[in-house]
């Protein structure tokens, strides 16, 4: 089994990883996690990402991988029976004392373990095995030989990130938040001190880790026994989402079925590198980082604009895109279409009318409908972004 696994920080979200490719989704619930200031899932909405995921034949796993203090144990047992009732594929957890609790409370749920765990060994690994838990979220610091040590050495279905922001401390185990502004790390109050930057007597000083991206070994991944392919983000955008899930899902698909090119991968990682913020490495995966896997002396982190519109509908009689305009576009761009039934293609635009259909030059307000006539026709929710460079 090969997953490929995408965040999910709201029901739009969800969907749109799921329409995109992704295999399984993780969510948070509005207690027990670790991203507190997302949107988070109440309890009817999970039940309805679980329905909606499972008529697509998908998968939902649920995020309790706070580390419980004795004020947060209040409801728990309720929560969890209540996941149980909804069918979640499993839940997440990191404290010890939530895996054993589901166990002694025969609460029938799938434990997978956190990446706040920090396993990085294949003791720690077999230690939670004999706990009942059937699948390891490895800590983003596993290097290749951890891996495959661990697969060896346990069996176990591994999960790994491949994608998306790095700890700049070890995962889980970060007290910056803590000591600085009261809010704890691993209670789902990160305030990210480690994004802050701070002024030295000479210049801008900052800790950053640059961002993950595992495009090169995807493949190696596979061979060594990674079953599950994750990418952070629950805090993202629906068009960063489709983004990297679309491309991973187009990489590992043609990994899989042995068409794989230099090619593919080269633009892959050109793709992702522009729809992040930041610059992107494999980080541990080969070795420790250095230098270049960190930002120490201040970066810029630009919100991308590439995102254009968002297609509603097609009407192939007319020829014509009704599209959902997120960013300013005009006459004269040269634009593309994407989404995951739509091979990617190059449009110029020469004609914009606004929702009375009058010809318009601009469209420079979020959320206004536009119609394009594209004679290659699409699909609803694929997506408009700018022509940035070729395949080739």
């Amino acid at each position: 089994m090969i997953e490929l696994l995408a965040p999910a920080g709201d029901l739009e979200k969800l969907k749109f990883a799921l329409h995109y490719g992704a295999d399984a989704v993780y969510i948070g619930g509005q207690n027990f996690s670790l991203r507190a200031n997302a949107k988070n899932f109440s309890i009817p909405e999970i039940k309805e990402g679980v329905e909606y995921a499972h008529e697509n034949h998908k998968k939902v796993y649920v995020t309790v991988n706070i580390i419980l203090h004795e004020e947060d144990e209040e409801g728990l047992i309720s929560y969890l029976k209540s996941l149980s009732e909804i069918g979640v594929d499993a839940v997440i957890v990191s404290d010890i004392y939530i895996v054993n609790l589901i166990h002694e409370m025969n609460i029938p749920l799938e434990v997978h373990l956190s990446t706040q765990a920090s396993v990085l060994n294949p003791y720690a690994a077999l230690f939670y095995k004999s706990l009942g838990v059937t699948r390891i979220v490895l800590a983003r610091e596993s290097s290749r030989e951890d891996i495959k040590k661990i697969k060896e050495a346990t069996g176990l279905e591994l999960e790994c990130f491949i994608h998306g922001a790095m700890c700049t401390s070890i995962s889980g185990r970060c007290v910056l938040s803590n000591v600085t502004t009261n809010r704890d790390a691993n209670r789902g109050g990160c305030a990210q001190i480690c994004r802050w930057t701070f002024d030295t007597d000479d210049q801008t000083f900052s800790m950053t880790s640059k961002d993950l991206n595992m495009i090169p070994y995807i493949k190696d991944m596979i061979d060594i026994g990674v079953n599950s392919f994750k990418v952070e983000g629950r805090m993202r955008g629906i068009y960063y989402i489709a983004t990297v899930i679309l491309t991973y899902r187009t990489l590992i698909d043609k990994i899989l079925d042995g068409t794989i090119t230099k090619e593919d991968t080269e633009y892959a990682l050109k793709i992702l590198n522009r729809c992040a913020n930041r610059d992107s490495t494999p980080q541990f995966y080969n070795g420790l980082p250095t230098e270049k896997e960190q930002y120490f002396l201040g970066r810029e982190e630009s919100s991308n604009q590439d995102f254009l519109g968002l297609v509603l509908d097609y009407d192939k009689e007319e020829k014509l895109a009704k599209v959902e305009q997120r960013n300013y576009f005009k006459v004269g761009d040269v634009v593309e279409f994407f989404g995951p039934q739509t091979e990617t293609f190059t449009y110029t635009i020469h004609t914009i009318k606004n929702e009375q259909k009058e010809s318009v030059s601009i469209a420079n307000h979020p959320g206004e409908i536009m119609y394009l006539p594209v004679d290659q026709i699409l699909d609803k929710f694929d997506m408009m972004r700018l022509k940035i460079f070729d395949k080739q």
